[in-house]
């Protein structure tokens, strides 16, 4: 049988245990699917044979795409770039999930994709590298706790489901894999502005050592708040005297955060 040939700048580390692909494919059971980077098909294969399931492929490496049409005709493959795919082209209609065996060197940037479709996108599960699934699925007081798993949990309930070691690869990844499950929860809005809770969880997170008095600074914010508040001590003493202040960015709750940007709304306000 022909195969394809893993390249390094795709990220591509192929999968060789079917019984791992079986229970990947498992995380979905109906509905219209996009599998993201299907490459030699072995998650393919069991997610065509779910006769509830309505697949769709993208796939960016042309070997990969000639082997796809080959071993599975049937397969609906689009041939590009997920990260450049317009998804309401794919699914003009309705909700469709997500699912693959992720390049590592993409997998933060397809959940931040799947945040942009997060009203029409349930389900997204997968395969991704052991120390990203960690970060996802952290809850508040953890190392691992960060920017992403704020943005996805803000969103999506997250299930760290299993370790999937290197030996199941071809050829075999320098780090341990995981397979996650994201459920979109019941949040329709922040009830704040999204752009400005982005910016708070980024900014608290790029110093994440210090207390969030420190790492927030008002002014680093870039926000329109007149220099003269600024510079007023006494304001900014009042405005840092809430208890959140004294925590560090990764104790705080999406809820926490949530609350923290509607702080800095009302004194943009003022």
């Amino acid at each position: 049988m022909q195969t394809v040939r893993a390249k390094k700048y795709l990220g591509q580390h192929f999968l060789k245990d079917l019984n791992v692909a079986r229970k990947i494919a498992e995380t979905l059971t109906e509905g219209p699917v996009l599998e993201i980077g299907p490459g030699m098909g072995v998650l393919t294969q069991f997610l065509l044979q779910n006769p509830n399931i309505d697949l769709t492929a993208i796939e960016i490496d042309r070997e990969s795409v000639a082997y796809l049409h080959e071993y599975y005709p049937e397969l609906k493959l689009i041939e590009g770039d997920f990260l450049k795919l317009d998804l309401n082209k794919v699914f003009p209609t309705g909700s469709f999930s997500v699912i693959g065996n992720y390049p590592y060197n993409i997998s933060s940037q397809i959940f931040f994709k799947v945040l942009e479709y997060r009203e029409r996108i349930p389900v997204c599960s997968g395969m991704i590298q052991k120390e990203v699934a960690e970060r996802l699925a952290s809850k508040p007081g953890k190392k691992e706790y960060g920017i992403l798993s704020v943005l996805l949990q803000a969103y999506y309930n997250i299930e760290y489901l299993f370790t999937v070691d290197e030996y199941v690869f071809a050829p075999p990844p320098k780090v341990k894999s995981a397979v996650i499950r994201c459920t979109r929860n019941e949040r329709q809005s922040l009830g704040c502005d999204e752009e400005l809770f982005k910016q708070v969880v980024k900014t608290a997170f790029n110093q994440r050592r210090k207390q969030m008095r420190n790492s927030l600074r008002v002014e680093s914010l870039k926000l329109k708040v007149e220099r003269s508040w600024i510079e007023d001590s006494e304001k900014l003493k009042e405005f840092y005297s809430d208890p959140i202040f004294n925590k560090r960015p990764e104790q705080l709750s999406v809820e926490e955060f949530i609350e923290l940007t509607l702080k800095i709304e009302k004194l943009c306000q003022k």
